[in-house]
Formats: C-alpha cells, structure tokens, sequence
C-alpha cells in the first residue's frame, strides 16, 4: 500500500536529509542476520569488555549511581577522568569542569560539535571517504562539504589540495586520525602543516580520535597538541572503541571553555543526558593501567595481520591499515568485477560473510568502486572461519 501524503502536502523528511536513507551499517547488519553470515561489516567486537569495568556498571546501578538524570554537562568523575587521561597520554591540560563534555558517544558529539559551530552556507573540508555521520551533520548544519579524497593505496591526504580548497566561506576542518575506513595515521610532517593552515586560515577544526589507542605504524598526535591550535580545536572521543563496550554510548567532548559551551547548548537539546550508571564506570575505564591499553592493541594488531593475510591469500589487493580495525581491500584481483556495492550485496549468499562496500564513504562513488572494508574486531577463530569462507571465491 503506498503511503498517505502528510497532510500538509510538505515532505516527511527534511531536504538537507533526503539523500540520507538508512545508514550502510544497519543494512548489512540487517543482511548478516538474515542469511546467518558472519559480520565483519559493522564496527561492534564479539566480545565484552574488561568485566571490572562491567561490574563497575552494575555497582553503580545498585547503589543508584546515575539511574535518574546525571548531571548535563556529565558526572564530574568521569569529566576529571577524561582530563586525567588527555594528560597522561597526550599531554594536554584540561579544566574537568570547563572543557570536558560529556554526550551520547562520539556520534552525538560530532553532530552537537557541527551544529553549534557550523552556519548555513559554511564549507567544512572533510577527508574522503568519511564516515557517514559526517555527511549527515553537515547537511543538519546547513554547511557545505567539501571532500578531500584520500588514495590508495597510502591514503595519504595531499596537503596542496588541502591549501587549495580553503576558500573565504570554509569554516572548519573536519579530520578523522586513525582514519575510518582506511586506517590511515597523521604523520607529524602532515598534522604539522594542517595545524599551520588552519592556524593561518583562522580555522576551527574538529578532530574524531575515537581510535587513539588503536596506532599500529606511527603515533596518535592530537592536533589540539600542535602550535596556535588549542583554542580552535574540538577534540571527540569515547568508550566504545577502547574498552569494546560500543553498546553504552558514552563519548565526550574536550577544546577550550568557549568551544566546549557552544557544543554544550546544542547537546542539552539532543539527548540532554545519557547513561548515568555507565559514566561512572567509564571513569574508572580510563583509569586501567597502561598495560590495558598496551595489550588491547597488541591483541587488535594480531587480529589485523590474521585477516590481512587471509584476504591476501584469498586474491584480494590489501591496504593494511596502520591504525583503526578496519581493513580496506580491491576487489578487482578477484576476477568478479569492480562494483564493491554489488560484491558485499552478493558476498552472504556467495560464502556467508558480510562486508561494507566503501563507496558509501565517498561524495562520488566511483572514487571508491572497487573498495570493500572488513572489520577485524572479532574473536581469532571467527576471523579464520571468515578467511576460510572468502578463500572459496578463488575457487
């Protein structure tokens, strides 16, 4: 039956949105759960994390810690647990209860960090291939995206181009290191020189570090830490990638008093607050000793090589990532065409696992045709069944 016109005769849907359906992630995952494929598609471990951070949440919620509305801004623990942890590991000095905010996830932050600082008609230049929620914040915003495209096979982002598309109306940049999907990881030369541009060009710039313990080759240098880019950077991270808890949607928010409070009156009309019992166990999250963070990316970069070198063996052209837990791969070797979107379609029924094709990251599609990217955040043996189901395309 087709559907009644609202009405007032106007649209459902918004025209900043209407080109935005339902995310990529959720129709994979929708087609893995259809066909019994395993999902190395959608960004989320099989596996919880460290059980006293979990029993942390359960103390909490007994001791009715967080189950009515936390405080907005977040709980003051995990707001001096935040601070505490950009000191210990990058260095940065924050006041908990001026420059840390906590949201709904790093999504929710992107979206409250876009809408406060973006006006209508503003360019936001943002690396290619994005992920998606990029795209959508923008559009809310009113702002104009303007991609710069990463390449293959080093997704190295080309700081020319980056010059060259500074115009009077660009407003901000928006920067994403470890890169999803390519895995790509600033160097110091390149954080360097787009400090300087935005320093020069009197940017703001908002930088997704939500794989900051997640640097394989290279180092995780927050541009926040680099001359003249305190005061005009918003940095968004969360919990969900670092403790493998994606479920309890806790993020933040750190920059300067000024920044930090234009986010905070868009977010108090989002979500307003989030995750009471959770915050509390977040905060002591990010108070596990080094070794935590040491071993959970040691056991990430196992799991990278295992599927790296599986998909090799299975005839695909690899980019192995320097940071994140996704893989980017060519389908072309394979001998079944270039159309990443209609290999993942087909890729359940043909060995029964499920992928992302990258062409939904990119503004033209054809940029990233042949692009299909695989998570590895899954137990050992789930990868090698994985490997050993995509080793049948060759055959």
């Amino acid at each position: 039956m087709t559907p009644k016109p609202p009405p007032s005769g106007r649209p459902l849907l918004a025209p900043r949105l209407a080109a935005f359906g339902t995310t990529v992630f959720a129709e994979m995952s929708a087609l893995a759960a259809r066909t019994g494929a395993i999902n190395l598609g959608q960004g989320f471990p099989d596996t919880d994390g460290p059980e006293e951070v979990r029993e942390a949440a359960v103390r909490a919620i007994r001791e009715g810690r967080g189950n009515q509305y936390p405080p907005g801004p977040g709980i003051p623990e995990l707001r001096e647990a935040v601070a505490a942890h950009q000191h210990r590991f990058h260095g940065i000095t924050l006041d908990p209860d001026t420059e840390v905010l906590v949201t709904a996830g790093a999504t929710e932050a992107i979206a409250a960090t876009l809408l406060a600082l973006v006006e209508p008609g503003d360019e936001v230049i943002a690396f290619e291939p994005y992920y998606d929620s990029y795209a959508a914040g923008i559009a809310l915003a009113g702002g104009q995206r303007v991609p710069l495209t990463l390449r293959a096979p080093g997704f190295r982002p080309d700081l020319d181009r980056i010059a060259a598309l500074i115009t009077p109306r660009t407003r901000l940049l928006l920067l994403n290191s470890p890169h999803n999907p390519t895995g790509m990881v600033l160097t110091r030369e390149e954080a360097t020189e787009i400090a300087r541009l935005a320093v020069t060009h009197d940017l703001l710039v908002v930088t997704d570090e939500v794989y900051e313990h997640l640097v394989y080759e290279g180092e995780h240098l927050p541009l926040a830490t680099f001359p003249g880019m305190r005061e005009r950077t918003v940095s968004i991270s969360s919990s969900g990638k670092t403790f493998s808890l994606t479920g309890w949607k806790v993020g933040w928010v750190t920059g300067s008093a000024a920044l930090v409070s234009a986010v905070r009156t868009v977010k108090q009309y989002l979500t307003f607050v989030s995750a009471g019992p959770f915050q509390y166990a977040v905060a002591e999250a990010l108070r596990l000793p080094d070794a935590y963070f040491d071993d959970f990316r040691e056991d990430l970069r196992r799991k990278r090589d295992l599927l790296c070198d599986g998909l090799a063996e299975a005839g695909f052209a690899v980019h192995r990532p320097q940071g994140t837990y996704f893989v980017t791969t060519d389908i072309t070797p394979l001998g079944l065409g270039d159309d990443g979107t209609k290999f993942c379609l087909a890729l359940p029924e043909r060995c029964g696992v499920v992928a992302v094709p990258n062409a939904v990251f990119y503004d033209d599609p054809d940029a990233g045709r042949p692009l299909v990217r695989f998570a590895f955040c899954k137990r050992e043996d789930v990868l090698r069944e994985a490997v050993d189901r995509l080793k049948r395309l060759a055959q």
